[in-house]
């Protein structure tokens, strides 16, 4: 399995967010990387509010959290609080975080199609769009003073391996297949219709939809739209004078009134407003 991936795709101004938090992502124990994308780590202690915004990945996470006051999802916890768990199904929107005080976050990412092992009992498109307490999803319950407390980052990422491993993952030959064809969206362009992607497995364009919502708890043409608007925004991050027109040619858009229209729907701005940081 690859290490924890390099780039910041989805973050919106990310160079400003890594300036004001400590973000950092890490690998899982040999046994999780087959349905995990990384653990990623966050810590802040900010004199000033800050407001982080990201267009989400395809993928299931799990949430250990512990806000400043004012800051969290969730009211009347601070820094020495317990913290909570939450499970995060895939975003459907831009997502939006208010982070302020002291805080901490350890999160883990799985792979589009990786959460399923661990929650078999329904499809993942049953946690699409919604953030629910882990223990409503994960029997026995996530404690997440085991994996807050830790000054030493490595204990925090030891608990995390310890508590995944013990939740017993399943090999399912459907999600190592979801995972597959994720996985060659997310690298291959070429791949720009469902009926494409269908063909390449070879099955129908519904069974693929099925595959899909059961497994990674979005349909294909979502993923694909989604990996389209993650590759424009980090050129427009790096290059101001990008070429529309022409990415929207290499994306696969018919032309690029579509991309601006995806794009301003997905990041909440046009191309021509997107500052990047």
């Amino acid at each position: 399995m690859p290490s924890p991936r390099r780039d910041s795709r989805g973050i919106v101004g990310a160079p400003e967010l890594f300036a004001q938090v400590r973000f950092r992502r890490r690998e899982p124990a040999p046994g999780l990387r087959p349905y995990l994308e990384h653990y990623w780590l966050i810590d802040w202690d900010l004199p000033e509010p800050y407001v982080s915004h990201l267009v989400p990945h395809p993928s299931v996470n799990l949430v250990f959290q512990r806000y400043g006051t004012g800051g969290g999802p969730r009211t009347g916890e601070d820094h020495h609080g317990a913290g909570s768990a939450e499970i995060s199904g895939i975003g459907l929107e831009l997502f939006t975080q208010k982070l302020e005080g002291r805080g901490r976050v350890c999160g883990v990412q799985f792979r589009p199609g990786g959460f399923r092992p661990f929650a078999p009992d329904r499809p993942v498109s049953a946690w699409t769009g919604r953030r629910l307490p882990a223990d409503e999803v994960f029997s026995p319950p996530a404690p997440p003073s085991d994996v807050l407390d830790p000054v030493d980052e490595e204990v925090r990422v030891a608990a995390l391996d310890a508590y995944l491993l013990a939740l017993g993952p399943e090999p399912d030959p459907q999600a190592e297949r979801a995972m597959s064809l994720v996985d060659l969206v997310r690298t291959d362009r070429t791949v720009r219709r469902v009926d494409e992607l269908a063909r390449v497995e070879g099955l129908s364009s519904r069974s693929l939809q099925r595959l899909f919502a059961t497994y990674v708890g979005v349909g294909p043409k979502w993923v694909i739209l989604r990996y389209r608007i993650h590759e424009a925004l980090e050129r427009a991050a790096s290059d101001p004078e990008v070429d529309w027109a022409a990415l929207a040619a290499e994306l696969g858009y018919s032309d690029q009134a579509h991309l601006v229209r995806d794009f301003t729907a997905t990041v909440g701005v046009p191309p021509t407003g997107f500052a990047p940081h």
